[in-house]
């Protein structure tokens, strides 16, 4: 096994930058940190946890509390796995490691809390799935700091970060209203889960303003799944005037969306515009290619990794952080005009 005194002078650096990077990461260049990061990686060093665990009585290690019921698919989704991505490449250049949590206390109020202390976690990331039920109000309201992506929580040591979806929404209605579309449906996300709320109060804000007549019968509910969207595009393909754009709260159901218009005889964007959210991977090559509203999903992970640090540090819960998002013009809205990206 390495020692430490091997991966110093692999570095060019002292021994004490070396224990500072796994004890301290804090104190280091970010761009040191990273050198004697991979370098450890590349010869197998490994420091000493159990001595660094008990001389700052800290396990290093930040939990994700998220609802891992078989039956619903969230883990699999392509945004939550860019997002985990971009949480563990956060925490790990900050010292830490992350565990994954899945609980089954049946149905105990304080089976989160449970869980955390059996681990003895320094902190977590909850990740919100609709619903605020007891475990996760009791773990908010213990003390141990925690960080919500998608959702306010309340807590003594409490924040979060989400994007700007009532933005981002208003943007992609925008663009279409632009592009010349005037019979704008959207595919919403389920109401229970803030983005999904917030994505279509942007598309209701943005309808008004451009003076664009409110169809309830163009307003379907979506689960954020291709499936969703395919079954959402079908009601809307049913409706008595047929919407010429679409807007889907995410990207998934964008596709599923695409796939629907496809099967019945219609062409994107020539008979329907689609735009979608979240820009996933397969939004660049799914034919014609769909415009979509990017989030910065490195960003997320940063910000939690951020937070989450700075209140096992000692320090105040950081306000709540709002990314911004970004319009990525493709094939489905015609592909972009001089000056658009």
């Amino acid at each position: 096994m390495a020692t430490i005194r091997e991966l110093a002078r692999l570095c060019g650096v002292s021994p004490a930058t070396v224990s500072r990077v796994f004890n301290s990461p804090e104190v280091v260049n970010p761009k040191t940190r990273e050198l004697v990061l991979r370098a450890a990686e590349r010869i197998g060093y490994l420091p000493n946890e159990s001595a660094r665990t008990l001389a700052t009585k800290r396990s290093f290690m930040v939990g994700l509390v998220w609802d891992t019921d078989h039956r619903r698919p969230g883990w699999r989704h392509p945004f939550f796995q860019d997002i985990l991505i971009g949480l563990k490449t956060a925490l790990s250049g900050r010292g830490y490691h992350l565990l994954m949590l899945a609980t089954n206390d049946g149905g105990r109020p304080d089976a989160h809390l449970r869980a955390v202390r059996r681990h003895n976690l320094d902190g977590v990331v909850l990740i919100d799935n609709g619903t605020w039920d007891p475990p996760l109000r009791t773990l908010a309201e213990s003390g141990v700091p925690c960080v919500s992506l998608d959702r306010p929580v309340e807590g003594p040591r409490t924040t979060y970060v989400t994007s700007d979806n009532v933005g981002g929404a208003a943007a992609a209605v925008r663009h279409l209203h632009e592009r010349g579309r005037r019979t704008i449906a959207t595919i919403a996300g389920p109401e229970r889960t803030r983005p999904g709320a917030e994505r279509l109060q942007g598309y209701r804000a943005e309808m008004a303003r451009r003076g664009l007549p409110y169809r309830p019968e163009h307003v379907v509910q979506g689960d954020f799944y291709l499936a969703g969207g395919y079954a959402a595009m079908r009601r809307l393909l049913e409706a008595e005037e047929r919407p010429d754009a679409v807007f889907a709260a995410g990207d998934e159901m964008a596709i599923g969306a695409l796939h629907a218009i496809a099967e019945a005889g219609l062409k994107v964007p020539q008979d329907i515009a689609v735009v979608g959210f979240d820009d996933i991977e397969p939004a660049a090559l799914v034919p014609p290619g769909l415009t979509t509203v990017a989030q910065d999903t490195a960003g997320f992970g940063t910000a939690a990794a951020e937070a989450v640090v700075t209140m096992i540090d000692g320090g105040d819960p950081p306000p709540p952080r709002v990314l911004p998002t970004t319009l990525v013009v493709r094939g489905s809205t015609g592909g972009p005009l001089r000056g658009e990206r």
